[in-house]
């Protein structure tokens, strides 16, 4: 990697001030990986304190030919936060501000470095909270958050960043910014440039302040778990569920491996001959949530559930979703060389994807545990790999592509909620048409004219 020119280092040092350039490589060295185990070499880290400072930054990059690579806490799973190429790592960690809080009209305003949880407390104060809310809410930021469209079991009700992110504010890779949607929940005024941003792993833009939209907390909330003999009949159930009008706030799924791994590694109890199981939560008012316990327990209960269990209070609660909390130590227990995956399918695929992933299993030798996300379909995918085993190391990236081969089949999309990064780049083309890819390449230019912003990221390159 070619070291920075000391004029452009100049150049950023009189932007950020001395104290927030890093060029030391210990200091660089946290700051080149995120949760893919993927490792990269920054040529510098900038810890940008202010909105103000990020256009000049993106525009000394640009005008050096520096790659530019922004970074949150680094939780994402795709290796969009690596800095391959090198360059300049813009960290947002210290642009961590609530800016405003407008509870009469339900909108906050926010830095990119904010976390989800500083978020959901500053919501919850006005009796507000935002929905989404990844399974790393406690330590990753608004931006890592918007990057990835990331969501979590309450997309499943409440939808995901783009359906609750009313505008934002960017600095494009020409260094230009840009102030796009909303202070309402409704416009049709020009082009959605939030949905196009949102997602788009700062390939596009960089943002610096985001108006989040959000909602009132509701009153009461309750748990529940259906445990089925099989598989069919637990997507039965899951249809059943989404098709009556008290939809839940969450609906998880967990496959017959994952019931087998949690019986073996925990002590949590499970009816004999489970084949499925299905953790739900509602809310909604707490005078109506008698009406919605029953309608989803008629929804849920059928031929082939052999359990159904209602919590009646936290701590039984708490025991009911213990099945899920311990599936993922047990999963890192067995194999810390896992390849997940979060793709997604219709719901009335699901019984047709676990099959097929279960007879991939036995083709490539490799164990392969799911849960996830079922009333949306949004299932995770665990590829139980041992890197000491050659046969299996030789067959994880092959099966990897035969499930992504799978999901297509399906008619379904090869990540719901984890991003594309680096680790699906390759499998882009089957899902996006040439004439698309095109189209989006030429949006990315744009942009980025320069092709600045996090390069070789997201869309593959174009065939030759």
């Amino acid at each position: 990697m070619a070291e920075l020119p000391a004029g452009f280092l100049r150049e950023l040092r009189a932007i950020a001030g001395p104290e927030a350039v890093l060029t030391d490589p210990a200091d660089c060295w946290a700051y080149g990986y995120d949760n893919s185990r993927r490792q990269g070499r920054p040529g510098c880290v900038v810890l940008a304190r202010a909105r103000g400072q990020v256009a000049p930054l993106v525009q000394a990059c640009r005008r050096h030919r520096v790659p530019l690579v922004a970074r949150g806490r680094g939780t994402g799973t795709c290796g969009a936060a690596v800095p391959q190429a090198g360059g300049v790592v813009l960290s947002f960690e210290r642009m961590d501000r609530i800016l405003a809080l407008h509870p009469e009209d339900r909108y906050l305003e926010v830095e990119p470095g904010a976390t989800n949880r500083a978020v959901q407390e500053a919501a919850a104060a006005a009796g507000l909270f935002w929905p989404p809310d990844p399974s790393s809410a406690d330590y990753c930021t608004v931006g890592g958050n918007l990057a990835f469209n990331a969501a979590g079991p309450r997309a499943v009700k409440y939808g995901t960043c783009r359906e609750n992110v009313l505008g934002l504010e960017a600095v494009t890779g020409a260094g230009e910014i840009l102030r796009t949607g909303v202070y309402t929940t409704k416009g049709v005024v020009g082009y959605d440039l939030t949905r196009l941003l949102i997602g788009s792993e700062g390939t596009l833009a960089l943002t610096t302040r985001a108006t989040l939209k959000l909602l009132p907390r509701p009153e009461a909330r309750r748990s529940f778990r259906a445990v089925y003999g099989d598989l069919e009949r637990a997507t039965a159930a899951i249809v059943r569920i989404m098709n009556q009008p008290h939809v839940p706030c969450a609906l998880e799924f967990m496959d017959a491996n994952a019931i087998r791994l949690i019986r073996d590694r925990s002590d949590v109890a499970l009816p004999a001959g489970a084949g499925a199981l299905l953790l739900l939560e509602a809310d909604g008012p707490a005078a109506a949530m008698d009406g919605i316990a029953a309608a989803l327990e008629a929804a849920a209960t059928g031929p082939g559930c052999l359990d159904w269990a209602a919590a009646r209070d936290a701590a039984e609660a708490a025991a009911l979703w213990g099945a899920r909390k311990a599936l993922s130590p047990a999963l890192r227990d067995i194999a810390p060389n896992k390849l997940n995956e979060d793709v997604v399918v219709p719901v009335s695929r699901i019984p047709e994807l676990i099959r097929g992933l279960d007879r991939l299993s036995r083709d490539y030798g490799i164990p392969i545990v799911n849960f996830g996300h079922a009333g949306n379909g949004n299932i995770h995918v665990n590829l139980l790999y041992d890197t000491q085993d050659p046969r299996q190391a030789a067959n994880a990236r092959p099966c990897l592509s035969a499930v992504f081969d799978l999901v297509l089949s399906l008619r379904g999309t090869l990540s719901g909620e984890h991003g594309v990064g680096l680790e699906k780049q390759a499998y882009v083309a089957r899902e996006i048409d040439p004439a698309t890819l095109d189209l989006m390449r030429r949006i990315k230019a744009q942009f980025d004219p320069d092709g600045i912003l996090n390069p070789g990221k997201g869309l593959p390159r174009p065939s030759s």
